[in-house]
């Protein structure tokens, strides 16, 4: 999948000052740099509408084959199970506007944003935190399953939900976006957080996720750019497990905060989710372009 986009008046000066060799790795490095700049200046605007959790208000419906206890026939529930979308570290749900907005575009009326606090120190402990929130999301809406839609930490954390928890049985599809699934060792100074020590090669958190795991139901989809800068490596964002359905599909052309709000990026999340039911694969090219 390609997407072309209006080239920055300045692209011709720059292709004509770097060596030919260069030229193409350079220029897109700059347009993913304005494009991670501009979206962390609109980030920060709707940060503050993101912090608390979002009003839910889907009235409680039957289980999905159970009878009404009044004797009714069960109201119908939508074919695509609710999509559950998992923000990154020291983040909220504002990050998620955008795809939000696609995917109830498309068709996906039952997405819920969660937010994890700032303050969570331990990956564990958030996990067991998203398995109550999906119990309920369940309950709540008569779905036996959801996907989810992690993005950086909100991968790894919805990922040790599934592998360690059991909630291969609750997620049908789990797609990550710049998620360090092996670890990454951007920032070396970050490790005074004991969350960033979680996330470093290694890690007796990371090396859990190494275990075996035969038989998790669980769909996964990574999605990981070849120029964030935040995964270091680069391919630390694809997931490597010999029991895990998993797929892995890479961008080309975007930064780490482009992944959640870039409408090519949404429109392979689309499909991953879309294809979870079928057993199919998420894309059919394997991954996106963007130029």
């Amino acid at each position: 999948m390609k997407v072309t986009g209006a080239a920055l008046p300045f692209l011709p000066l720059c292709r004509r000052l770097l060596p030919s060799s260069l030229a193409g790795l350079s220029l897109a490095l700059l347009k993913a740099t304005a494009l991670e700049l501009a979206i962390l200046a609109g980030h920060l605007l709707l940060y503050p509408s993101g912090i608390t959790q979002e009003r839910r208000t889907t009235p409680a419906l039957p289980a999905q084959g159970s009878p009404d206890p009044r004797g009714t026939t069960p109201l119908p529930t939508e074919t695509n199970p609710p999509v559950v979308l998992l923000h990154g570290f020291i983040d909220n749900r504002s990050v998620f506007v955008l795809l939000r907005r696609n995917l109830a575009q498309h068709g996906r009326h039952q997405v819920e944003s969660l937010n994890y606090s700032p303050l969570t120190c331990d990956i564990r402990t958030a996990a067991e935190l998203l398995g109550r929130h999906i119990e309920e999301i369940c309950e709540r809406t008569g779905s036996r399953q959801v996907d989810i839609v992690g993005h950086s930490l909100g991968g790894l954390i919805a990922r040790y939900y599934v592998q360690c928890l059991g909630g291969d049985i609750r997620v049908r599809a789990l797609v990550t976006l710049g998620t360090p699934h092996s670890g990454t060792s951007v920032v070396p100074l970050a490790n005074a957080h004991p969350i960033v020590r979680q996330m470093r090669p290694g890690s007796p958190l990371l090396d859990e996720l190494a275990r075996p795991a035969p038989g998790c139901r669980t769909h996964f989809v990574s999605f990981w750019s070849d120029l964030d800068h935040l995964m270091v490596p680069l391919e630390t964002a694809c997931i490597d497990h010999p029991d895990l359905m998993a797929q892995n599909v890479r961008v080309s052309g975007i930064g780490h905060l482009a992944l959640p709000v870039h409408p090519a990026v949404a429109t392979g999340i689309r499909q991953a989710l879309d294809s979870a039911g079928t057993g199919a694969e998420a894309t059919r090219a394997g991954g996106l372009t963007v130029a």
